[in-house]
């Protein structure tokens, strides 16, 4: 469980990061437009990756747990 709470923050600060990046670059262009898309496409890489890993971790963790208590062999 801690390790999906960890990722949920890492997921919300880089949310609340891109949307205040994105309103920048929509009303001041901030940054060039082809930079942008390549941080877009980053910080949807990111957020997969955070959610991928934390899932793993926990199956791992659960899967231990249950063959801990001889649940599973």
């Amino acid at each position: 469980m801690k390790s999906i709470k960890i990722a949920s923050i890492i997921v919300g600060i880089i949310f609340v990061l891109y949307a205040i990046m994105g309103i920048l670059q929509l009303w001041f262009n901030i940054i060039e437009w082809s930079t942008f898309v390549k941080l877009s496409i980053t910080a949807m890489t990111v957020i997969i990756v955070t959610f991928g890993v934390a899932m793993l971790y926990r199956e791992y963790i659960d899967e231990k747990k249950m063959k801990e208590d001889k649940y599973i062999d």
